[in-house]
Parts: structure tokens; sequence; C-alpha cells
């Protein structure tokens, strides 16, 4: 079984615990307006590997992994488009090291497809980027349906997941957006962490090097004050879902 890959990272400190082997998976079906790797949606392009490969990458680093209670990371494009490779890579780092997996993915994904993958999977990096449907289409080209249910369906397994959503002002800041993802943030049973991210635009040029026009250009990246407003209404939200239920069991 061969996968198609975009990248590696072999010093990763940002995408999980520890310091971690991060993979780039090739092809994601999402085409979000602030992708920092729009060279990696083609699903056809980046590199064949086989699982041996990887390991091969990974080995020469596994004392720094170890040491700082890190592993690997997979994430893209989208990896759950190849989840069968995924699934065995995570399989052999375990029964081989003993090593630490997380996945980084936007949940966009059959849960019967995945569901090798996430048995061989410690973590789930899940990224929430819109949580009002129209918006999230508009933002990424496909509605949130799917990943919703992607993440109900963790939630149901108990599966261990951070929440990440990228703070881009004017677009997923709104009052009503982020109370309203705090709110289905309380819904799950298994979210360990939430991840404010602040939007950049350290991508944009590979944007113009792919002859694509950017989306978001004239829009900034959101000041201290602005990531701040939205640590409190996520938390607002999640504190009145919290609330509800409380009183719905009284």
């Amino acid at each position: 079984m061969k996968g198609r890959i975009h990248s590696i990272e072999t010093f990763g400190t940002v995408d999980g615990p520890g310091i971690r082997f991060v993979l780039f998976m090739q092809g994601c079906a999402l085409q979000c307006a602030y992708c920092h790797n729009p060279d990696s949606w083609d699903t056809g392009g980046g590199r064949l590997v086989e699982v041996e490969d990887v390991l091969k990458e990974i080995e020469p680093y596994l004392a720094y992994y170890r040491r700082s209670g890190g592993g690997i990371t997979v994430t893209g494009g989208e990896p759950s488009l190849q989840a069968p490779f995924v699934a065995k890579l995570f399989k052999a780092c375990k029964e081989r090291w003993g090593l630490h997996t997380t996945l980084d993915s936007s949940g966009f994904c059959d849960p019967l497809h995945a569901e090798e993958m996430i048995a061989h999977t410690d973590l789930v990096l899940l990224d929430l980027k819109q949580i009002n449907r129209e918006k999230h289409q508009a933002l990424t080209s496909q509605p949130n349906d799917r990943i919703l249910r992607f993440a109900n369906w963790l939630s149901g397994k108990n599966k261990p997941i951070w929440v990440r959503h990228v703070v881009v002002p004017g677009v997923t800041d709104g009052y009503s957006d982020l109370t309203a993802l705090g709110q289905y943030i309380g819904t799950l049973n298994n979210v360990e962490k939430i991840e404010l991210l602040p939007y950049h635009r350290m991508g944009v040029y590979k944007w113009q090097q792919l002859g694509r026009e950017y989306p978001l250009e004239g829009v900034a990246a959101p000041t201290s004050e602005e990531m701040e407003r939205a640590r409190t209404l996520v938390e607002l939200g999640k504190a009145e879902c919290v609330e509800r239920e409380r009183s719905s069991a009284l």
C-alpha cells in the first residue's frame, strides 16, 4: 500500500504534545480561503511512498519524540482521504516503537471509512472552521454537516480531541458564530483542549505561485485583543451549554 504525501517536518512543536514527526498528506476535498498549503489540494500531486519509507524517516529522531512525550502527527491536505494508509502507518508506529499518534483533520470524512484509522489514533486535532453551515460553505466550498457528524461520532467513541479554530477577523469571529461554536463544543464529551489559532498570511505566496487569486486579500491578522475576545466568547457559549444541561438535569 502506498500513500501520496506532500511533505514532512521532523521537529514539529505545535501539532500535538511534545516534539513530533509531522507528515503532510496530499489531497483535500475542502478549499479553505485561508489555506496555507493550497498546493496540497490536488489528489494527484505530491509523491508516492510506502509505510516503510516513512518509518525510515522517523527512526533517526525517535529519542527526541520519546523524551518529549511526542510522537507522530499526520495532517494535510486531509489525511482521512488516505485513511487505509494512515491506519497502517499508525499501527506500525505503535507496534514498533509505541509512539503516540495524532490525526490533524477537518473531519470531512465518513466515519465508516475512518474506523480503522481512528482505532490506531491516540488524539484527534479537529479543525472546526466555522459553525454556521452557510458561512462554512462560503469559506471552504463545502457545508459542515459531514464534519459535525464526524465530531459527534468521535464524541460517542470518547476519542480524545483538541478542537482547533482559526480566528479570521470578519470571517470566523462573529459574536453569534463564536458563542455557537462554544455551545457546540459543550455538547461533546471528549474535548481535552480548545486551540484558537490566529489567522496568518504566510501561505499567500503559494496562491500566487499557483496563479490563484487569494480570497482574503486585505484581511489582517487578529490583534491580541481580538484573540482574547474570541476566547471569551467561545468560553461563554460553552458555559451556557453546561448551564443548560445542568438545569435540565434538575
